[in-house]
């Protein structure tokens, strides 16, 4: 199991994943499998971080059997976040 500080880290890992790929656009999105390869976080870990994120309204996924996001997106709320955090650091 991972440890907090790498759960925060992973959920932060798929938020601007995402927000690059995407460019922030809600239409858009990216497989689990490439966050999977692109990313290098373990399978369940992932699965977690994606639920866990899901909960806060950030992103959405539509799942396939097993524990891997067929495909993820980010929501209205996920977008504002990222631009939010681009906009303090520049």
């Amino acid at each position: 199991m991972a440890s907090l500080a790498d759960r925060k880290a992973y959920r932060k890992k798929i938020m601007q994943a995402l927000y690059e790929a995407t460019e922030g656009n809600r239409l858009l999105g990216v497989t689990g499998a490439k966050l999977l390869q692109e990313l290098v976080i373990p399978e369940e870990d992932l699965a977690a971080a994606c639920t866990y994120l899901v909960g806060e309204d950030l992103i959405t996924v539509d799942w396939v059997s097993g524990n891997t996001p067929a495909m993820v997106t980010l929501t209205h709320q996920g977008i504002r976040r990222m631009e939010a955090e681009e906009e303090e650091h520049g």
